[in-house]
This record gives C-alpha cells, sequence and structure tokens, in this order.
C-alpha cells in the first residue's frame, strides 16, 4: 500500500487548503482512511478519518466544524478540507491506513499500518 498526500502550503489565518491523499496497490475501500499532524517539537496528533465503510466521519475536537473529510473512490483519494486557519494547524499532515483498525481505535496512530510522506500545512498570522 502507498500513500501519497499533496496539497499542503503557506497561508494567511482564516484562508483555505484542501489536502489530497492518493492511495495505491489496493482498494482503500473497506479500510480506515486517517489524516494525523505532527507541528514541530510536538507528538503526532490525530486530525480526521473515516470509518471502515467510509459511512462515518471522526474529528479531533480542535478542528471540528473548519476541516471537512470528502473521498472519491474512483480515484481511490482521500480529501481533508481545511478551512478557516489557524496559525495552531501548523504541521506535517500524514495520511494513513491500516488493516485492522477498530472503531475505538481511529484516533490512535499506532493502529495504523501504512503512512504517506506528509505534506507541509503552514499558516501565518
Amino acid at each position: 500500500v502507498q500513500l501519497q498526500a499533496s496539497g499542503g502550503g503557506s497561508v494567511q489565518a482564516g484562508d483555505t487548503l484542501r489536502l489530497s491523499c492518493a492511495a495505491s496497490g489496493r482498494t482503500f475501500r473497506n479500510y480506515v482512511m486517517g489524516w494525523f499532524r505532527q507541528a514541530p517539537g510536538k507528538e503526532r496528533e490525530f486530525v480526521a478519518a473515516f470509518s471502515r465503510d467510509g459511512g462515518n466521519r471522526y474529528y479531533a475536537d480542535s478542528v471540528k466544524g473548519r476541516f471537512t473529510l470528502s473521498r472519491d473512490n474512483a480515484k481511490s483519494t482521500v480529501y481533508l478540507q481545511l478551512n478557516n486557519l489557524k496559525p495552531e494547524d501548523t504541521a506535517l499532515y500524514f495520511c494513513a491506513t491500516g488493516n485492522r483498525i477498530i472503531t475505538s481505535a481511529i484516533g490512535s496512530a499506532s493502529a495504523y499500518d501504512y503512512w504517506g510522506q506528509g505534506t507541509l500545512v503552514t499558516v501565518s498570522s
């Protein structure tokens, strides 16, 4: 499984970005697809994820109402729309997936088996 994240950039507070994560090597249907981020000097933290069947979306409290997940199954791509960006959103954003992730573990980085290379989001005030 290979994941390719893209779409990061340097923006001003209040701006919008859309991150993409293209999966190859297998279909991403029926697998949890998640986004995490890691700011300099901090641990990797959960941002958002689709449930295994894609029917549910989970978000970290810090991004609820501002970030939105979507997906294009035909392109094996998951998107993360980042609206109303804040300086504290500055981080390297990773997409990830795993073989057997139960719902209660969706927010745990250790549950994921495959990671993309990350795409950098920098938000200035």
